[in-house]
């Protein structure tokens, strides 16, 4: 019999490649006895990057999450372990050096065995100190290789890396197949590679099943050396998430691994489970296509966990795109042709922008640039005129050192903007702050909470954690599965009037002041989309863009501070001068 290979079952992305929302505490304690009793894992994906940060959007402290979704592993020495994004923590931009080290030592007191560290530049100045920073904290390290598919990322590239990290402490590897487009030759001979020089060092393979390539992948480097494999399980294995444990398993052992077995009754009932779970509220907002696997990934090499995302910006853009076609008598594009437009455009733009590994922040980046220049080009305008400033810092270096060249022309767009480029450690751009929330915590009177952990939150996901301490995050998503629930309704027959005639009655209309298309956001963390009900808007903030005809972008504003009860136009509506964008209610009357 072959070596033993050991299963991870990543819960955690599971649903973070499924939807917008992952289950709540009760839930996770409802579900964790019957993985245990599945008997076939070793480990569980618990917490770690986006996870935390939706606890909070639906007003639920997110460290008592993390302590009672551990606790049961813990106990019967299921190793846990989290998604950490090295320089940007748990968050979509960079962090503090010394929120960095204070989140592995509240981690490991929150039960969190393993933190997977990645960049998504591959930047060993990033990993590092998260390497050192982790072992200080008491956690186990597991550095990451971020796999794509280029000339540039060879086995040579990722393996030199490999060395650098595991000299750094690592004594674990992550090969990081986000979208799934590795290709398994290259993936086998990556782990020979890495084990041949070091033996001792876990290899942990981790590949989404979006373009089809995910089982021939785990089968090479199981052949070539790993020691676990991430794997999902029913109802959202295979389509963009992870191909399923039964699969896996199935094809290891009869190539003569040793694999464990899986208690199957257990595996019916977390599977019952889990569709309970969606058809409570999470279904709501995942989205059907998530569902689907599409060799065409392979040719934009976008991760499969984005394609909901993406697919909201394009449905956003697509009416105003047709709308400028019929202007100049061009045929209109069906949302198939704009999805291939926009796979050509990212894989136009991606090696012109270095070939930044496509993975969280930078593939935002890299699909925000190439969906912005479709747009400019059925204007019949140039590329590159609307780029927001976080890709602007990932061009300049303020991120880490890009894999490849930038273009000439992005460097010369660059220059005559007055931009400088910089080659310093990324961490120098971002000073330590957690004095500053320290003072914040004791001016509002809020306890720092056990090890440190609610001043960890504040200062990790600042935002987010006020809109939870003050509750406006729990009605916010109130709203938003309310509209979720409308809308299914109405797609059922239900009529929507009444309710808009109520909320209509108690609001000002905010009037387009020209024709155009509108613009709300260019948008990293998710899809681009309209203001959420309830959002709040000062007398002097920009309330949304119109991109007019004549190729200006005006700035709308309200007049008065007020909150949204209605969006009328969604992002890249094209509408006339005088039709109504929004409604909003003024605060003074705002119950």
């Amino acid at each position: 019999m072959k070596k033993e290979i050991k299963f991870s079952l990543v819960y955690r992305d599971m649903w973070q490649s499924s939807g917008k929302y992952q289950p709540r505490v009760d839930q996770l304690v409802r579900i964790a006895p019957l993985i245990i009793e599945m008997g076939c894992f070793a480990r569980v994906e618990t917490n770690g990057g986006a996870f935390e940060q939706v606890n909070l959007l639906y007003g639920e402290n997110p460290n008592k999450a993390v302590r009672a979704f551990t606790k049961p592993f813990n106990e019967v020495g299921i190793q846990t372990h989290m998604l950490d994004r090295g320089l940007n923590g748990l968050r979509m931009y960079p962090v503090p050096a010394d929120v960095r080290r204070l989140m592995y030592k509240v981690k490991h007191a929150q039960g969190v065995d393993i933190t997977r560290i990645f960049c998504g530049l591959n930047e060993v100045r990033n990993i590092i100190p998260s390497i050192k920073y982790a072992l200080e904290g008491g956690m186990i390290p597991q550095a990451t290789l971020c796999i794509t598919f280029s000339p540039v990322h060879t086995v040579e590239y990722y393996a030199d890396i490999a060395d650098k990290l595991i000299e750094a402490g690592a004594p674990e590897i992550c090969l990081k197949d986000m979208a799934g487009i590795g290709r398994p030759g290259m993936l086998g001979r990556l782990t020979k590679a890495i084990k041949e020089k070091h033996p001792d060092v876990i290899i942990q393979y981790h590949g989404h099943s979006g373009p089809g390539l995910s089982m021939a992948s785990i089968l090479e480097v199981c052949e070539n050396g790993a020691d676990i494999i991430d794997v999902a399980m029913e109802p959202m294995s295979w389509g963009k998430v992870h191909p399923d444990v039964i699969s896996v398993q199935a094809m290891l052992k009869d190539k003569g691994y040793k694999v464990p077995e899986i208690n199957m009754k257990a595996y019916m009932k977390a599977r019952a489970m889990t569709q309970e779970f969606i058809d409570d509220f999470l279904g709501y907002f995942m989205d059907s296509t998530n569902k689907h696997m599409s060799s065409l990934l392979l040719k934009c090499g976008l991760p499969g966990g984005m394609m909901g995302s993406m697919m909201a910006d394009l449905k956003g853009v697509h009416a105003g795109i047709n709308m400028i076609l019929r202007s100049k008598n061009e045929p209109e594009l069906s949302i198939d042709d704009l999805l291939v437009m926009l796979f050509d455009e990212v894989e136009y733009v991606w090696p012109k922008l270095g070939y930044p590994p496509l993975v969280t922040p930078f593939s935002q980046y890299v699909k925000n640039v190439a969906l912005m220049n479709v747009m400019q080009l059925v204007k019949g305008e140039e590329r590159w005129t609307m780029i927001d400033n976080h890709t602007w810092d990932m061009i300049l270096g303020k991120s880490g050192r890009l894999p490849g060249k930038l273009a000439p022309e992005i460097i010369e767009l660059a220059k005559s903007k007055g931009y400088e480029f910089v080659d310093t450690d990324p961490q120098e751009n971002y000073p330590d702050a957690l004095d500053e929330y320290k003072k914040e915590m004791d001016e509002n009177g809020w306890e720092y909470g056990p090890d440190n952990e609610e001043l960890f939150e504040l200062a990790m996901h600042d935002r987010q954690y006020r809109d939870f301490k003050s509750g406006v995050a729990k009605k916010r998503f109130e709203d938003d599965l309310q509209r979720a629930k409308d809308a299914t309704m109405a797609k059922s027959g239900y009529s929507e009037e009444d309710i808009k005639k109520l909320k209509r009655a108690k609001a000002d209309p905010i009037i387009a002041p020209d024709k155009g298309q509108v613009l709300w956001e260019v948008s990293v963390e998710g899809p681009s989309t309209a203001p959420f009900i309830g959002r709040k808007y000062q007398h002097d903030e920009v309330f949304c863009y119109l991109s007019t005809p004549w190729g200006e972008y005006d700035k709308v504003m309200t007049g008065f501070t007020g909150r949204v009860v209605e969006v009328c136009a969604q992002q890249g509506a094209v509408i006339n001068k005088g039709d109504v964008i929004a409604y909003i209610q003024r605060s003074d009357i705002f119950a």
